[in-house]
This record gives C-alpha cells, structure tokens and sequence, in this order.
C-alpha cells in the first residue's frame, strides 16, 4: 500500500490526527498494527489529561430492544454542545445505552468495567476513552436506568 493510503486506513481506525497518524507510520516504519496500538496508547494519555476538565454539557439517549421487553437510558455528559451534537458522541450515548440494557450493570462503574457487547477485546471504558480522544473533550457517563418487564 502507499503511504497514502496506510495513512487513510489508520486515521479511519482511529480517529486520530492527520499529523499524528504519520508521525506513527513514520515510527513504526509503515507497520500500521503498531501505529494502531501506540495511537491508542496516545490517545488514552490524552483522555487521562482531559479527566478533570468540568463537564457541562451532554446529552440523554434511549435504547429499546427489540422485544420491547427491555430497554435503558443513559446520561452522557461532555464539555461543549458542540460535541454533544456530534455523530460520534450520539453514536457513544447509544452503545452505552444498549450496553446497559444488555448486560444489567447496577453502577456506572461496573458499566464501564464490563467487556463491550460489540468488541469483545474492549471494555466499554476503553471505548469512551477512544471518543474522547477522537473528538478531543472529557466524557462521563454520569447515570442510566434500566428498565425490564
């Protein structure tokens, strides 16, 4: 593939920087499995540094199984609306709701400890640390309900 290219897929897989991503490819001599893992490692650096910041704006998303059985609600919280109003944030604020709905957590934290239904190799924390990352705020999921017949 030419450098173009891997530059692509990996600012695709990771939602990370244009300039990031090659300083990776360059690094790693093109090898875009290490790039991936050190711009994972980057952005969990990035995300514990943005851990303090206020969070004050956000959003609250459902998600209802299909059964109609079962379904939960998420309060996900961000620095700005702009982020808030974004496909990504949107995106996350679902997948933590099904998340929710799916696996029954009874606190935030064991939420975010458990393994994310979609990606086995994650927890759903890691996931939220990728957003973050991507789209460069502190998030926090400040609460969620379930609720089942």
């Amino acid at each position: 593939m030419t450098d173009l290219v891997l530059l692509k897929k990996l600012r695709e897989e990771t939602g990370a920087g244009v300039m990031d991503c090659q300083r990776a490819l360059e690094q790693f001599g093109g090898d875009v499995a290490q790039a991936r893992e050190h711009l994972k490692a980057l952005g969990v650096e990035k995300a514990a540094k943005k851990a303090d910041r206020e969070v004050k704006a956000g959003l609250v998303d459902a998600y209802l199984h299909a059964t109609g059985r079962v379904g939960a609600v998420v309060s996900l919280a961000c620095e700005t609306d702009f982020v808030a109003r974004t496909d990504d944030f949107k995106k996350l604020a679902r997948e933590i709701a099904m998340q929710a709905a799916a696996m029954k957590p009874q606190s935030v934290e064991e939420l975010l400890d458990q393994v994310y239904i979609r990606d086995t190799s994650k927890k759903v924390r890691d996931l939220l640390i990728e957003i973050s990352a991507k789209v460069g705020e502190n998030i926090v999921v400040k609460d969620f309900r379930v609720l089942e017949i």
